[in-house]
């Protein structure tokens, strides 16, 4: 992936501390007409248009250096709203270093818009910055500057009266992140995924502009608008997020094609996948596993559960699960202790999951999986997504919307034993090498309490290459559940797909579990 999504982790994560008040956030201009009705004339308008992307910031300003960029925090005392008594607050970020190009920020009320202006002064310690990059910046008045923020942050009292609390932040092309009440900022999401894994590479379209409707003080959702922009294409994107445990956002789109689309992703999902118990092997470090995301869960057009574990894989590798009108799919973080990935700084069992649930029929496509290889945990090698079977063709509009959880396990799915872990290793027998594969799964009360019971549940285990034995199906006592531990033989082959089910009078009793093995 072309952009360091990453290694810029902290800065959006980290609150900003107090500092002395002053002005608040200053607007530029007069107030202008706005509607969703607009905001797809605006968009339809720029697709048949040439595709120009937004002004550059000047070049001190993109050759920031990264300890320069993270020290320009904001004074959330100057936030916007905050001397009100409305039931959000925003923040903004900076531009320069990962972000060249600033974003414009609308704020509605009524039926109207007006224009944030760039105010260098409502970042802590800018006295402190560069000398040349603050003398430009002051000398300009803040609602003429040709600097622009990269970004805002949305916060709301979510565990205490008084205060507030991040939950979500919208920076970098058309990514944006959201937390559960008490989560850590783990895994992405975007508007819209184009052409990845693609040979030419991946088209990266950005959210230019943005509409952010002024809550009510007693509002528990807010809306937030984006205008998308690319060379392909143009979109409309509405959000309308309400905090919590999980986040819920809701997102309605409409795309305008500048050129034929045949590599779609909708809803796409980014995320990081460096090791677990699958291929704890290959990495010398002290922890237990590192990741933010372990599995891909599908919830099929015919009702199926799938669970694919994710992989760090040595070449590319991209996964469809082709299917019909899917009823949801999403990267799951399921390690919930410490001890999970005895990490004591990362925190990485306090991720969050995201769960999409498509709104209407999404028609044929697949839930397409994409793992890049990785040997560090700063990059996201893991991206998720619906890709419609067939092309979004130029000068037509595209709808479609669909339901984000950000948090824990998705609600309302098929009750089904979970896969709760995948243990991968090698077996003993030097004459004949083969590899032990052990699936946990949690309790189910067609289980039983006895071990006999186990009887009578029949194993389907199979593989497209190489031979599966019949496997070993036992209780778990350290999971409260069962495992299911059975030997794979690849003999000569480079790759195998794995498939795992367990099943009772013909009702299924587990996700399924599906996996990708490379030699």
């Amino acid at each position: 992936m072309s952009l360091s999504r990453r290694s810029f982790l902290t800065m959006l994560g980290a609150a900003a501390m107090a500092g002395p008040a002053s002005a608040l956030p200053m607007f530029k201009g007069e107030a202008v007409p706005f509607s969703l009705d607009w905001l797809k004339a605006e968009a339809q308008r720029l697709a048949g248009e040439d595709y120009a992307p937004m002004p550059e910031v000047p070049d001190a300003w993109k050759n920031l250096t990264y300890d320069q960029y993270k020290a320009l925090v904001f004074n959330t005392k100057k936030a916007l709203w905050s001397d009100t008594d409305r039931a959000f607050q925003m923040d903004f970020f900076h531009p320069g270093l990962y972000f060249p190009r600033p974003i414009e920020i609308n704020i509605v009320e009524g039926d109207t818009a007006r224009k944030l202006g760039f105010d260098l002064s409502l970042f802590k310690r800018y006295e402190q910055f560069p000398k040349e990059l603050v003398d430009a910046a002051m000398a300009e008045d803040p609602m003429e500057s040709t600097l622009g923020y990269s970004g805002l942050r949305l916060r709301h009292e979510l565990t205490k009266p008084g205060r507030f609390e991040e939950f979500m932040v919208f920076q970098g092309a058309s990514y944006f992140r959201a937390i559960g009440t008490g989560q850590t900022y783990g895994l992405s999401a975007r508007g819209l995924a184009l052409n990845t894994g693609e040979a030419e590479g991946e088209e990266f379209p950005e959210f230019t502009r943005f509409w952010v409707e002024a809550p009510s003080s007693d509002a528990t959702t807010i809306t937030v608008h984006a205008l998308l922009d690319g060379p392909s294409t143009t979109g409309a994107y509405s959000f309308r997020i309400t905090p919590g445990q999980p986040a819920h956002v809701t997102v309605e789109a409409t795309l305008y094609p500048r050129t034929e689309l045949t590599h779609v992703g909708l809803a796409p999902l980014t995320s990081m996948f460096l090791f677990d118990q699958t291929n704890r092997a290959r990495f010398d470090d002290f922890r237990e596993a590192v990741h933010d995301s372990e599995g891909l869960l599908v919830w099929n057009g015919a009702g199926e559960m799938l669970w694919r574990p994710l992989a760090n894989p040595s070449s590319l590798q991209v996964s469809s699960f082709v299917d019909t009108n899917p009823r949801g799919f999403g990267l799951m973080q399921r390690a919930r202790q410490s001890e999970d990935f005895a990490d004591l700084e990362a925190l990485y069992h306090n991720r969050p999951s995201l769960w999409i649930t498509p709104q209407g029929d999404w028609g044929q496509g697949a839930v397409t999986l994409v793992e890049i290889p990785s040997d560090k945990e700063i990059y996201d090698n893991i991206v998720a997504y619906w890709r419609p079977r067939d092309p979004m063709a130029a000068g037509q509009g595209y709808s479609f919307a669909y339901q984000m959880a950000w948090g824990g396990e998705p609600e309302d799915t098929r009750p089904v034993s979970r896969v709760l872990n995948t243990r991968i290793g090698k077996g003993y027998d030097k004459e004949k090498p083969y590899i032990i594969m052990a699936v946990d799964f949690a309790d189910h009360e067609a289980f039983g309490t006895k071990e006999a019971e186990l009887e009578d549940i029949t194993r389907f285990i199979s593989a497209n290459r190489g031979t599966v034995s019949d496997g070993i199906l036992q209780r778990n006592e350290g999971t409260g559940g069962v495992r299911l531990a059975f030997k794979f033989e690849p003999g000569e082959v480079a790759s195998a797909e794995l498939r795992v089910q367990l099943v009772k009078d013909g009702k299924s009793l587990t996700e399924v579990w599906l996996y990708r093995w490379t030699a």
